[in-house]
Parts: structure tokens; C-alpha cells; sequence
């Protein structure tokens, strides 16, 4: 089953596509047909993890010529909203946008390749004198997203990042990122536009603080857990601010009450992923022992989502595309309450294209069970 959606302006032309077909050269063919274009300069493609690794890099490079970045999924915002399994992909073309992939790769040495991109990135902004944002795609399972994201946005100074981490639909075991032909784990692809066209970076997120607060008194960051709240395991502390039994924590119950942190003015949302057999609190975040936070109270999904992309439209115009990257806690909080449809529709109309999730990037903070994107005009 294949469909496609385009939509030319006079200053950007966009073309999505997605297919389900299992075999990916088949499926990569499909998407090829739908997105291909004269002069493109990026196609985005966001695939399932089922795939055979080795045969999908080998089909995007040969049936999507040219600059091509990707990551594997826990599911895709596509043409036809929510999108399961297969691969979709959308494709850019316009004289008024330049797009530079930079490969980060291993994570283990990110600082050192950091410097090598800030320079030339930096070089390319100054010589062109064009506005820029960056798309960050990482590995999803590397818990390196908070040193990647702030050492990105620290020495690119004012440029924009939002970014979301590769998933593998809730196996928890390896995620991908592809660049040149290869899918490849331990690996980040930072993208830097530089575009002339109207664009909107923008954060959203359905919680608000409550007044219910707590202190992370011991934990380990680079683990990501929480072993003490308020002195007390951690498990027993949360389940008893939020009023639930210890062995009734799962993950619905995580994603109605994440944990939010404060920074300056704006509060982020910190994603519990499980309670671990010691009672400690694994989180999707590192977290650091002395934090003050909050648990969130969640308002409706689709009317915080309406009122954003309005502020969107506000801000540019009619959006040609929306790139986003929204956490897998909101989808399945919305097919809990039933309204993945709904919201999948919404999405589709506003011309999101995108994934879901382990996490998501904005400017310098990693985040979760948040809606990050890039809005980009072009309509006149």
C-alpha cells in the first residue's frame, strides 16, 4: 500500500510518501517513486527496525540519489498520520535551501568531532550570511543525547536544534541512525539548513506543573536512575505522591505523571521508563541528585496541539512542511484515550512529517513526552 501527498510552492516543493511493504527494496522503491524530484537537496526517511539492515542501506543509496538521512523508528508521522512499520520520507527542493549533513560517530569521542563541525558549520553560516537551524537524529539507546545536544548548541551558538532519538518500536535493544548506505548504531547525524525560506523551531508539550514537588536525594546520572526521592526508594516516594500502589507503575501511569523540571522560565518534561527490581526509577533522561521537581498534570492533547500549530501558523504563514519529532509516550498515551486517529489526521493536514520517538532534542535540553519541530514556509 503506498500513498503520497505533494505540495509545490513557488519558492519550496515538498513530496511525501511512505510504504508498508515488508521487503525493504521493494518498500524503498515505493517511497522512491512518490518523493523523487529534480534538484532535491535532502530527503528525511524514517524506517521500522524489522528491516534487514544491510539490504535497506544498500536500496536507500541506490533508489534515493543524493543527500539522504534517516533513522529507524518507533513509528512514523506520515501522510497518513500514525504510521506502523514501513518507511516514509519526504523530499525538498528549492534554490533558497542548503542542507549539511554531518556524521558523529562513535558518541564515545563526540566532544573532539563536535569542534571539527562547529568550525566548518560556523565557516558556512558566516560565508553564506543565511539564517540556519540544525536536525539532530541520534541513536535512541545511547544515553549520550544530553552531552550531544548541549555541546551542539553551545558552540553553534544562536542556531536552533530540535532532533528526536532513533527508536526501535519498545524493543529497547538497538536503534540506527542511516548515513551513506549504512545503518549505523553508536551514531548521531547532526543536519545543518541553511535557508532563506521562513522557519519556526518550536517545543510543545500537554503537562503543567502541579504543586506536588520533590528532591532527587541520591541517583546515578549517567545511569539514568533515581535511587532515593525525598530520602526515601524511589518507587515508594513516587507511587505515594501520585497515589498508586508501587506494583501498579507502568507505563500509562508514567506518561500521565512524567516528572518536570525546571530551567530559567519553562519546565521540561523528565519520562520515568521503569521501575528496576531494586526499586530505583530508570528514567529516559539523566538526572542528578539535589534536583527540585514536579509532578506534571497533563491538559488535553488536541487542544494544546491545535493551539500550537496556530502559533506555528502565526509565526510563518502556511507551513510548506513540518519536520517533527514526538515522543512515543504521547502516541501511546493518545491511543489509551483513543484519539490517535484523530490526532493522526490533525498532524497529516499540517503537513508533519516525522517519527516517534525515545526522547527529543530542543536548542540545548533533552527531552521527553514532547512534540519538538521545525516548521518551514514557502508558500509565496
Amino acid at each position: 500500500m503506498t500513498s503520497t501527498n505533494s505540495i509545490a510552492t513557488p519558492r519550496l516543493s515538498v513530496l511525501q510518501g511512505y510504504s508498508t511493504n515488508i521487503n525493504p527494496n521493494e518498500a524503498v522503491q515505493e517511497l522512491a517513486v512518490q518523493i523523487r524530484q529534480p534538484q532535491s537537496k535532502i530527503c528525511l526517511v524514517f524506517f521500522s527496525d524489522e528491516y534487514d539492515k544491510k539490504k535497506l542501506g544498500k536500496a536507500l543509496q541506490e533508489h534515493l540519489p543524493g543527500l539522504v538521512v534517516g533513522c529507524t523508528t518507533a513509528g512514523q508521522l506520515s501522510s497518513v498520520g500514525f504510521q506502523c512499520g514501513g518507511i516514509s520520507g519526504v523530499s525538498f527542493a528549492s534554490d533558497e535551501l542548503i542542507a549539511v549533513p554531518y556524521l558523529i560517530h562513535p558518541l564515545s569521542s563526540l566532544v573532539e568531532q563536535i569542534g571539527v563541525i562547529a568550525a566548518d558549520a560556523q565557516d558556512k553560516i558566516s560565508r553564506l550570511k543565511l539564517p540556519a537551524f540544525g536536525l539532530l537524529l541520534v541513536d535512541g539507546l545511547s544515553t549520550k543525547e544530553e552531552l550531544l545536544t548541549a555541546a551542539l548548541y553551545r558552540v553553534l551558538g544562536d542556531v536552533p536544534i530540535v532532533g528526536g532519538s532513533a527508536g526501535d518500536m519498545l524493543k529497547f535493544q538497538k536503534t540506527f541512525v542511516y548515513h551513506n548506505g549504512e545503518l549505523l548504531s553508536d551514531a548521531a547525524i547532526f543536519t545543518l539548513f541553511l535557508t532563506s525560506l521562513p522557519f519556526h523551531v518550536f517545543k510543545h508539550q500537554h503537562f503543567l506543573p502541579s504543586t506536588t514537588k520533590l528532591v532527587v536525594t541520591e541517583a546515578e546520572p549517567n545511569e539514568r536512575l533515581v535511587k532515593e526521592i525525598n530520602g526515601e526508594p524511589a518507587a515508594e516516594a513516587y507511587a505515594r505522591l501520585i497515589g498508586i500502589p508501587v506494583d501498579k507503575l507502568n507505563g500509562t501511569v508514567f506518561s500521565q505523571n512524567p516528572l518536570m523540571l525546571r530551567i530559567k522560565d519553562d519546565y521540561y518534561v523528565r519520562s520515568i521508563a521503569s521501575v528496576e527490581k531494586n526499586g530505583f526509577l530508570k528514567l529516559y533522561c539523566a538526572i542528578n541528585a539535589g534536583l527540585v521537581l514536579t509532578i506534571g498534570k497533563g491538559y488535553s492533547i488536541q487542544e494544546g496541539l491545535e493551539k500550537n500549530l496556530l502559533q506555528v501558523k502565526q509565526q510563518i504563514g502556511e507551513p510548506a512542511v513540518i519536520i517533527g519529532c514526538d515522543c512515543i509516550y504521547r502516541r501511546l498515551e493518545m491511543e489509551a484515550q483513543g484519539i490517535d486517529k484523530n490526532i493522526g489526521q490533525l498532524l497529516a493536514q499540517n503537513k508533519v512529517v516525522g517519527f516517534s520517538t525515545y526522547g527529543e532534542q530542543f536548542n540545548s535540553i533533552h527531552v521527553n513526552q514532547t512534540f519538538t519541530g521545525v516548521a518551514i514556509g514557502g508558500q509565496s
